[in-house]
């Protein structure tokens, strides 16, 4: 897109909150079971699991990790893995060579320095390897219960693409989704969006005739009262 074309979308109002609050009750309403779809059973499993799961489907990730932490259960028994070893089992999804190296240093550092388990902490998630910003924000949300928006590619395009705001990048979309939906909601509407993006709003060929939200979705032509 050229920088006046980006211009000219970014100058459309983003929907009301009014708007946005009416869209996720919507999206609540079909996809009620709208929540993390990796498989884990501790804190330790969740974090290797989200960092696995960069530019990788859960589903492919799900289909690892069983004989991953059958075989290495805790972060002591991850950080004295052979790093070949993880690239087997890792071999199905992508970048397994870089992630195998990163979880066997993410478990080096929980083991060394958090006792074994991930931080309940922003600051100290994003310091160790592999983890960044939006898996920082997935494991505090899903493993601690705060109140997060982790911006991934379903949440960027359709939060931008429907008018919950208009924003170039990650950070500024996160921060602008902060502003739109009330904190109590801000989980439930990551796990929703996504879903969405899953089962609908898919990229390259939107299901927009079956949208329960295309009455607000800007790009669908709907919420006009959005753009006066």
């Amino acid at each position: 897109m050229t920088r006046v074309g980006w211009e000219v979308e970014s100058a459309v109002k983003a929907l009301s909150k009014k708007d946005c609050v009416a869209a996720l009750d919507l999206l609540a309403e079909a996809y009620p079971q709208a929540a993390c779809a990796l498989n884990y059973h501790s804190l330790f499993e969740l974090i290797t699991a989200v960092v696995l799961s960069a530019q990788t489907t859960d589903k492919s990730v799900n289909l690892v990790t069983p004989e991953l932490f059958a075989r290495y259960p805790g972060a002591a028994e991850m950080a004295d893995a052979d790093e070949t070893e993880l690239e087997d089992i890792l071999r199905r999804i992508g970048m397994y060579r870089t992630k195998a190296k990163n979880i066997r240093l993410m478990a080096q550092a929980l083991r060394d320095e958090h006792g074994g388990e991930p931080p309940d902490s922003f600051d100290e998630l994003v310091k160790l390897p592999g983890v960044g910003r939006k898996s920082a924000n997935v494991v505090l949300s899903v493993g601690f219960g705060h109140q997060r928006i982790a911006v991934d590619t379903h949440v960027f395009r359709i939060a931008n693409k429907v008018g919950f705001c208009h924003e170039r990048d990650v950070l500024k979309t996160e921060l602008a989704l902060m502003r739109q939906i009330p904190e109590n909601r801000w989980t439930e509407a990551h796990h929703s969006l996504i879903f969405h993006g899953r089962n609908c709003c898919f990229a390259k060929k939107p299901d927009c005739g079956r949208c329960v939200i295309n009455g607000y979705c800007m790009s669908f032509g709907g919420s006009n009262a959005a753009r006066s």
